[in-house]
């Protein structure tokens, strides 16, 4: 009589992590929508109903990916980006975090980026994501003018953040779809475009247009 197969004697979260994987993978190429629960399944190497027995619906499926993977991103960039450090080393540590993790996960970043945002029933949790890194980063900055003794208006803090995690975001769609491409080397061509404006505003320097 055949043995059991070894993917059977896994634990519950390992198992699961499987399916993750193998959803992640399926969703970022196909989408929600082109994604199918019989390629998941047979990808992961298991079979469907175990599927929806461990992780439900796809539209739970999906969320689940979403939260682990936008999870891994975040905590990636808290475990770099430590508070006492200064702030230019700290925006450092979390471009060369953040971008290093979506070159060791384009999949994760592609439904996190790509896939999420079109989705109604996810699009919110993205947002609400979007919103946290834009809060730290406003936080950051905030707390570098202070200590040149300045202060900034909450407003333009919000909209100088917006801006920076917008063109971060672009910048890592395009490492994305670049393999070839070193995050770290990705890292520090945003450092470059987004602080050396950030130092300026630190130094009180503002650009205004030409009088007509």
């Amino acid at each position: 009589m055949a043995s059991t197969p070894a993917f059977r004697r896994l634990p519950r979260a390992v198992r699961e992590q499987q399916m993750l994987d193998a959803a992640v993978r399926i969703f970022s190429r196909h989408g929600y929508h082109g994604a199918s629960m019989d390629e998941i399944a047979e990808k992961a190497g298991i079979s469907k109903p175990m599927v929806y027995a461990y992780l439900g619906s796809k539209e739970e499926l999906f969320v689940a990916c979403l939260h682990r993977e936008g999870t891994r991103m975040m905590e990636a960039i808290a475990q770099a980006a430590v508070p006492d450090l200064p702030a230019d080393e700290r925006l450092w540590r979390g471009l060369r975090a953040f971008f290093g993790f979506v070159g060791a996960h384009r999949d994760g970043w592609a439904v996190l980026y790509r896939q999420a945002r079109g989705e109604p029933p996810v699009a919110g949790e993205v947002a609400a994501m979007r919103a946290r890194m834009v809060e730290v980063v406003a936080g950051m900055l905030d707390h570098a003018l202070r200590a040149e003794g300045r202060e900034v208006a909450e407003t333009e803090l919000e909209v100088v953040a917006y801006a920076l995690v917008g063109a971060t975001e672009s910048l890592a769609d395009w490492l994305a779809d670049h393999p070839e491409a070193d995050p770290e080397t990705t890292a520090t061509r945003m450092m470059n475009a987004a602080w050396l404006g950030a130092a300026q505003l630190l130094r009180g320097t503002t650009w205004h247009p030409p009088a007509t």
